[in-house]
């Protein structure tokens, strides 16, 4: 109960020696409690249940007013959430975040951290420049992994990355947004230098930086290699309002995307996640559309669709925050290849629906599920790989066309 404020706490002392409660019990009520308020919804005094004691005795009426509880809040869970016009942000410090710069004893290149035998798995390398975020998104594990408000910076960074041997008759696929923004913290130690140069003296590397900001400077004036693909996680204005705190608009993003377009960069889209709600077939349709009117299918390599994904220890997380309004929970969830997500039905829903507002790009844009059970590709594409190394194989060989192609229309 420590989660909670002090008028819940109190509702659940009273009602708790009322109806002598188990452990479990009043653990139960106290995690819908949180999550009533963190969703917006109304709070747990609001919804508790009359009780007829006449007719029930103490342990029945236990059960049936932990049940009744239980249904109300399975209901508001399995049926579409409604977000309200205006953000649910309350209580958060946008100063919270410290920069560090730290000495590691290596260079953090290894393989993607969500990989998993049970998905198809695109077999990306990465390559953390930054270790920890200074965005906000309700959904994201990324501050799970590091060190709180701190956002580290290898002073040796550029050291690291130079001295780093590659195979030059390999193909490597490498990206720096996992453990934090690409392009949020600009050119500061140098970041942004080292990978453009990195990727100068290795034409073999398909380099790739991944942002939900608008911080395009530095790009503006560097020169871009040519194995350069600048990419963007894009999301509905409802859904950046309430669930991506603090990134740049979708109209920001996109006016990003189309200014390095213009200088002759590779550009590319990730919808993951998508996330259902009541008015998503309308503003992810609205955001599809204007993509297409925007951007030629020359200019885009890539397009990813996802959805959310959660272990138990990262839902506790988020319920465990202070003053955090929120929806990213209020969604059904089932056992999904070790980890929680939305029923299959759903996701097969919402993928389809985002391929085939995009059947303008199919024959020139290589389109991908991240992080999901390959019994979906079919489906949803109506196709399929037959193992990871199949599914990179193609990815790798779409991207170095593409590649190959822009440099011939420069030429000419």
């Amino acid at each position: 109960m420590d989660r909670l404020d002090a008028p819940h706490r109190q509702f659940l002392r009273r009602r708790s020696l009322e109806f002598r409660f188990t452990q479990q019990q009043l653990r139960q009520l106290s995690d819908i409690a949180v999550d009533l308020v963190m969703w917006g919804e109304r709070p747990l005094p609001e919804i508790w249940p009359e009780m007829d004691s006449a007719i029930l005795d103490p342990k029945q009426r236990r059960q049936k007013l932990v049940q009744a509880v239980h249904q109300h809040w399975l209901r508001l869970k399995q049926g579409p959430k409604r977000y309200p016009p205006l953000s649910v942000t309350t209580g958060y410090d946008a100063q919270r975040i410290r920069r560090i710069e730290t000495e590691k004893d290596k260079l953090a290149l290894g393989p993607c951290p969500v990989a998993s035998p049970r998905t198809r798995c695109c077999n990306l390398m990465t390559l953390d420049a930054v270790e920890n975020c200074g965005f906000d998104c309700s959904y994201c594990s990324i501050q799970s992994f590091y060190h709180g408000d701190e956002v580290r910076f290898d002073s040796r960074f550029a050291e690291k990355l130079a001295r780093l041997e590659i195979d030059p008759d390999r193909i490597y696929h490498i990206g720096t947004g996992q453990s934090s923004d690409s392009l949020m913290w600009g050119n500061q130690g140098g970041v942004l230098d080292a990978l453009l140069d990195f990727a100068h003296r290795h034409p073999n590397v398909i380099l790739e930086l991944k942002s939900k900001s608008k911080n395009i400077n530095h790009l503006l004036r560097a020169d871009l290699p040519p194995n350069l693909l600048c990419t963007w996680s894009l999301n509905t204005p409802t859904l950046i309002a309430h669930e991506e705190r603090l990134t740049a608009s979708l109209e920001d993003r996109l006016k990003a995307a189309r200014r390095l377009a213009d200088r002759g960069a590779l550009v590319g889209f990730h919808f993951h996640p998508m996330i259902h709600y009541a008015d998503w077939r309308q503003d992810y349709g609205s955001l599809l559309q204007q993509l297409v009117r925007e951007f030629s299918k020359d200019e885009v390599v890539l397009v990813s669709l996802g959805t959310l994904t959660y272990i138990k220890p990262v839902i506790k997380q988020l319920r465990a925050r202070k003053a955090f309004r929120s929806k990213i929970l209020q969604m059904p969830m089932v056992e999904s290849d070790g980890k929680l997500s939305y029923p299959q039905a759903i996701k097969e829903e919402m993928f389809r629906f985002a391929y085939q507002s995009l059947q303008a790009w199919h024959d020139d844009v290589f389109f991908y599920l991240c992080m999901e059970n390959q019994r979906l590709w079919q489906p949803v594409f109506g196709y399929e790989y037959p193992s990871n190394q199949a599914f990179e194989e193609e990815m790798k060989q779409a991207y170095f066309k593409k590649i190959f192609n822009k440099g011939k229309r420069n030429e000419q």
